[in-house]
Parts: C-alpha cells; structure tokens; sequence
C-alpha cells in the first residue's frame, strides 16, 4: 500500500512531511534525484527524462501511485507523462492541481465554463523552468476569468536551499519579490510554486508585506492526496515498503534531510 513522492531534491520533504501527518498509516517511498538536481534550468527533453526514470524506480519499489513532489516536473513533465508514457495499471498525479482548486474555487473535475474568482492578482514564484512552461497560467486560465498572474523565475534559490546556504537563500527571497512587485505592486495572493519555498515562507511573507497571501503547497497537496486515495482505494497497491532514497550521495543527503524534517532519517542510495 505504498505511495510514491519524487522531487528533483529535497524540497518534496515538505509534501513527505504534510503527507505523513494527514495519512500517517500510509507507507511512503521518497526517491530525491539529488544527482541531477536542480530540475529548474533543465530543458523540457531533459526534466521529462529524468522525471520518468525517478518515476520508474519508485514503481520497482512497489508504488502504483506516484506524486510529483516538484513543481517543475509537474509543470514541465506530467501533462506529457500521462498522454504519452503511463502504464493503465499506474497513475502520476503533480502538485498543480490543488493550488487551482484553491484559486478557481472547484474542483478539478467541475468542466463547468470559467468564471469569475474572488482573488484578480497572483504573483507567481517558481523555477525558471515552472515560469517558461506557463503550465499555471494555462490551467488557471481555463477555469477562472480576469485573473492576472504575474510570475517571477527565482534562479539561484533551489541551488542556495540545497547547499545550506540559507543566509543567500533568504537574501534571492527578496530580490524576486522586490523584482516581481516593480511590475505588480498589489498583488492579493503570492503562489510558492516550488516545494523548497515553503521553508523561506516567512522570508516570502516578510518581503510581501501582511496583505498578501502566501498560498503554499504541502497541506493542500497532502489534503487533496487523502481525498484521492479514499476515492481510489486501488492505487495504494500491496506493497508495504517505505524508506527514503537517493540518486545522490546518501550520507550528504540524509544530513541535508535534517535542517527540512527536523529529525534525522536515513537515505539510500539507487
């Protein structure tokens, strides 16, 4: 009955975390390709690759379900997955989707016309990759009128986070969102598209001020997983095994994985 979380790094810790708490008697394989991280400057070719080999190794592990735990993958990579390469017995789903459900208010299945929202001004912040794949934009235009997102590629964050360097990573923090509100002073809501923002969310906050709300992913995502699984029982499969794995060096990484969890767990290496 495991699920499956995969992210380019160790940002996806902060869905693996707001995931086990929701559905803590679920087991979960977490595969980081720290080897090839970041995903964020990588071309399009090259992030559907690696996503699909992160994917295939977590299936090997028994998951018949796989989340997305990157917003660039999802962006960049899944739309493709899922019409192009998934098996019928296995199932991909992103983190996309429920910060669209927040901001159109329905449901991802509602195929109802667009309407109007309460929330006209998003700023965006996300890789430089999430940014030119305008996957975000896409999805929210085709549900909600009048929304205007103005989005901010944060390049250098991901590699500052995952290189301990939190002194520059709160410092990139407000660079982009001083860049971002030259072009839009007031937006109503700011959307952390990437699952390593949401541990410089105060930084985020800080630099946008106390009007703006800051939408992050991980109790959304670990909310709209548990309603998933309740609806599709069949995807939690019958394996049991968990665990934490790597493409990378899994002493380095379990290290790193404390500063995120607030504990220590240990990484294999694949």
């Amino acid at each position: 009955m495991t699920i499956g979380l995969f992210d380019s790094g160790l940002g996806g810790l902060t869905i693996y975390e707001s995931v086990a708490q929701r559905i803590p008697h679920v087991p979960i394989a977490y595969l980081g390709d720290n080897e090839n991280a970041p995903y964020g400057v990588r071309d399009a070719d090259d992030i559907f690759r690696l996503t699909c080999s992160g994917v295939e190794r977590l299936w090997d592990v028994g998951c018949c379900l796989v989340i997305l735990a990157c917003n660039t993958a999802s962006a960049v990579a899944l739309k493709r997955i899922q019409e192009s390469w998934l098996p019928p017995d296995k199932r991909v789903l992103g983190v996309f989707v429920p910060m669209i459900e927040v901001l159109t208010e329905r449901r991802w299945g509602d195929h109802s016309p667009p309407k109007e929202v309460k929330i006209k001004n998003v700023a965006l912040f996300a890789t430089p990759a999430t940014v030119a794949s305008r996957a975000f934009q896409r999805e929210l235009a085709s549900r909600a009128i009048g929304v205007d997102v103005e989005a901010q590629p944060c390049g250098g964050l991901v590699d500052a986070i995952e290189d301990d360097d939190y002194i520059l990573a709160e410092a990139l923090v407000h660079s982009h969102v001083e860049a971002l509100l030259r072009r839009m002073p007031c937006p109503e809501a700011a959307v952390l598209a990437c699952t390593h923002y949401p541990l410089f969310q105060a930084a985020f906050q800080d630099a946008l001020g106390p009007n703006v709300k800051c939408i992050s992913q991980a109790n959304l995502v670990a909310d709209s997983l548990a309603d998933y699984l309740n609806r599709h029982p069949d995807m939690l499969g019958t394996s049991s095994a968990s665990g934490f794995f790597t493409t990378g060096d899994a002493r380095s990484v379990s290290l790193k994985a404390v500063r995120i969890l607030r504990r220590k767990v240990e990484f294999e290496s694949v």
